[in-house]
């Protein structure tokens, strides 16, 4: 059974920077698509970043351009996500998932696994 472990959320100021991470086990393919995915209540869940684990590849959201960064450590099994220059509008519920690699963008990976979640509350 695979299972996916957030962690690192917390509540910032504007402009801080958080680091989330996200450890995955129970898994034996190498090859998949881990994505960072966020929902504020009241909102739809939106994806943020994801990575293909196994060429490195990156996609990002608009609004995560230039500011996010997803990383990976194969040793461990933890996919990264590092949040810079935090605004408001970031306060969501974050949620890592793992899902099939695609043709695609990982953004657009059918995510079968799903992590808990880790808070991310950014105050002005």
């Amino acid at each position: 059974q695979v299972q996916l472990v957030e962690s690192g959320g917390g509540s910032v100021q504007a402009g801080g920077t958080l680091r989330l991470s996200c450890t995955a086990s129970g898994y034996s393919d190498n090859s998949a698509c881990v994505g960072w995915f966020r929902q504020a209540p009241g909102k739809e869940r939106e994806g943020v970043a994801a990575i293909a684990t196994d060429i490195g590849g990156t996609y990002y959201s608009d609004s995560a351009l230039g500011r996010f960064t997803i990383s990976q450590d194969s040793a461990t099994n933890t996919v990264y996500l590092e949040m810079n220059s935090l605004k408001p509008e970031d306060t969501a519920m974050y949620y890592c998932a793992r899902g099939p690699v695609t043709w695609q963008s990982c953004l657009s990976s059918k995510y079968d696994y799903w992590g808990q979640g880790t808070q991310v509350t950014v105050s002005s």
